[in-house]
């Protein structure tokens, strides 16, 4: 219900701020996201967030949207390369579906998604808050012992680590 009510208000929230019912939606929306996360752990996004909000004068919210388009897709690759039977492929799958409103849905429907998403809100990449490429071996190896990539639904290589900073910047 969470992501349903974030994929049809978020857009609207950000452009008007006096837009109630789609404030409302949000309030919701971050409630059972928190609830959630709470309980399944985080992940990739929040396994980067932590070092980059470290590191570089980035606010959160910011990072974390700049790096999800990219988690996703690598995540969803990863789970077609290696487990292509996944309950987490299929999570994937009904996530897509409910942020496109569309029953035949693949999971990289999702990813493009959340990555139309940012390009319409205007979400910086992270190299607008200093990150270079040359500060990935770093913050790959910093994400990786993070205690958030323990909830991410498959282990990620050093490339696919490195390939989530690198699309990011």
């Amino acid at each position: 219900e969470g992501m349903r009510r974030a994929a049809r208000s978020l857009e609207r929230a950000c452009r008007d701020g006096g837009d109630r019912a789609a404030r409302t939606d949000m309030a919701m929306a971050s409630l059972m996201g928190g609830l959630a996360l709470a309980n399944a752990g985080l992940g990739a996004v929040h396994g980067f967030a932590a070092p980059l909000g470290g590191a570089f004068p980035a606010p959160h919210g910011a990072v974390c949207a700049a790096l999800l388009p990219h988690a996703m897709k690598i995540n969803i690759a990863a789970l077609r390369a290696r487990e292509p039977e996944s309950e987490a492929l299929r999570r994937y799958e009904t996530v897509a579906r409910l942020l496109t409103g569309r029953a035949d849905a693949a999971p990289e429907d999702g990813a493009a998604w959340a990555a139309a998403l940012c390009r319409g809100l205007g979400i910086p990449p992270l190299r607008a808050y200093g990150v270079t490429a040359s500060d990935t071996p770093a913050l790959c190896e910093r994400a990786a012992r993070a205690s958030s990539m323990k909830g991410n639904p498959i282990a990620l290589t050093a490339g696919e680590l490195a390939a989530i900073v690198e699309r990011a910047l």
